[in-house]
């Protein structure tokens, strides 16, 4: 199992991410190591453990380029572009942050690549680690507009599963309201999560 150089990493990422986006992801680090402490086994723990530590701190290392930038990168760097990525290209900001996260900072576990990658939409059937990721990302202690936040944070603790259908199905309705572009990943999502209810 690899360990990481927590500091080092921090030091290069603060160099592409704007600050507040760095306290961001510190919050995502931390949160998705307690949801990983919560649902390891005595099998896996110390390895979920510290892939859930990198996978947060990681998980938006691509997000302060531009729409234009992160599609531009992404086909420079022959990353697969849906429709629905080359309409709202901050969606590909997991997928490179997956494809930085290995050239930029030497991950090359395929589990915490996958979690980077789907951390915004999700996807069927996530592994744990993905989970925990997509979960934190959305409940760390600096957020604060999410509907139905607290409720979320208990949620997560006790049914991840459950509670990756809420924050799945909570941004969908959200972005059903402001009119934006859904990815169909999002809706897969969520409706593979309610079946599992």
């Amino acid at each position: 199992m690899k360990k990481y150089d927590y500091e080092k990493i921090k030091t290069k990422l603060s160099k592409h991410i704007k600050e507040s986006r760095l306290r961001h992801t510190i919050g995502v680090q931390y949160t998705a190591a307690s949801l990983a402490m919560r649902y390891a086994d005595e099998s896996n723990a110390d390895e979920l453990l510290e892939q859930a530590m990198i996978a947060g701190l990681l998980h938006d290392n691509a997000k302060c380029l531009s729409e234009s930038e992160l599609l531009e990168k992404s086909v420079k760097h022959g990353i697969e572009v849906t429709e629905s990525e080359r309409n709202n290209p901050f969606l590909l900001h997991g997928k490179l942050g997956a494809y930085y996260a290995v050239h930029r900072y030497g991950v090359e576990d395929e589990a915490v690549l996958g979690a980077i990658t789907w951390h915004t939409t999700g996807h069927p059937d996530m592994t744990l680690l993905e989970k925990i990721v997509f979960v934190a990302d959305y409940i760390e202690p600096g957020r604060t507009k999410q509907p139905n936040l607290n409720a979320v944070r208990k949620l997560a603790f006790e049914d991840i599963d459950k509670c990756v259908y809420v924050i799945s199905d909570d941004t969908l309705n959200y972005l059903t309201g402001e009119k934006s572009c859904i990815d169909e990943m999002t809706v897969k999502t969520r409706d593979y999560y309610k079946g599992l209810l």
